[in-house]
């Protein structure tokens, strides 16, 4: 089972950019597909942005398009969510979660294709 831990949140102006890592541990960082969803307050969980095991696909919001950018190192066990131009509307909870693509029958953007889940970090964006 891994375990997932998330960092580098905080708050930040409009336009202005900020760098959100997810460190994995108790597992095979390299077997699970990745993700980073987030969730505004009264809000649902909402898909950002995901990477394939083999880092051989991304796929993303059309909310970010453009401005984030997905990453991760399998030597570090480590997924990254560089996040430029930042807008006030892009305040939430950020959580990154793994999956084992099992086949769930879910789209890989919901929420029920992952298996563990960080505890997520803050991101808040000022106008």
């Amino acid at each position: 089972q891994v375990q997932l831990v998330e960092s580098g949140g905080g708050l930040v102006q409009a336009g202005g950019s900020l760098r959100l890592s997810c460190s994995a541990s108790g597992g095979t960082f390299s077997r699970y597909s990745m993700a980073w969803f987030r969730q505004a307050p009264g809000k649902e969980r909402e898909f950002v942005m995901g990477i394939t095991r083999s880092v051989s696909s991304t796929y993303y919001a059309d909310s970010v398009k453009g401005r984030f950018t997905i990453s991760r190192d399998n030597a570090k066990n480590t997924l990254y969510l560089q996040m430029n131009s930042l807008k006030p509307e892009d305040t939430a909870v950020y959580y990154c979660a793994a999956s084992r693509d099992s086949g769930t029958g879910y789209s890989r953007t919901s929420p029920h294709y992952y298996d563990y889940w960080g505890q997520g970090t803050q991101v808040t964006v000022s106008s």
